[in-house]
């Protein structure tokens, strides 16, 4: 099929998230989704001006109040997400290009709350996450874990971000 020339440029949507292991324990964290409570990895959407590593920090941080140093790549990963759009909503259809990560959890944060939307956290083992296949916000949560328990793991260094990538961003 050849594509539309006058058509607007396809842009994933960049996501990072935190692949987390304690004592054969996986943290997740459940939160509000317009389907329901649904499971996911500590996650989110990256941040104009931040590579990569700074926005898996960032979002472990608000998602699970607890600092992370991610010390791996354990894998890139497309997926598509589609839901039909609700009482005159537009459907949406939307690919998301996921970095996750997987490192050192440090301690909580005195005085942060959990982002909105997230309910709790919680450690499950792997056999736990694949019992829970039909909560998961996307099939990359179970992915990411069995990508990291099969030992996949990539230099931080695999992904670079020029410097102009923070130019001109305001702090917030």
């Amino acid at each position: 099929m050849t594509p539309n020339l006058t058509s607007e440029r396809w842009k994933p949507s960049v996501t990072v998230a935190a692949i987390i292991e304690r004592d054969g324990r996986y943290l997740l964290i459940e939160e509000h989704t317009p389907e329901g409570l649904r499971l996911n990895n500590p996650a989110g959407h990256l941040d104009p001006g931040e590579s990569p590593a700074e926005g898996v920090v960032r979002e472990t941080l608000e998602e699970t109040t607890h600092r992370f140093m991610p010390t791996a790549l354990v894998g890139i990963y497309l997926s598509r997400f589609q839901r039909t759009g609700r009482e005159g909503a537009p459907d949406e259809d939307v690919t998301y290009l996921r970095f996750a990560f997987c490192g050192e959890l440090g301690k909580a944060v005195p005085g942060l709350s959990l982002d909105t939307g997230i309910v709790r956290t919680l450690w499950l083992t792997p056999e736990e996450i694949r019992a829970s296949a039909s909560r998961h916000r996307s099939p990359l949560v179970l992915r990411c874990v069995e990508d990291h328990l099969a030992g996949q793991r990539y230099p931080l260094a695999l992904i670079q971000t020029d410097p102009s990538v923070a130019l001109g961003v305001r702090p917030g």
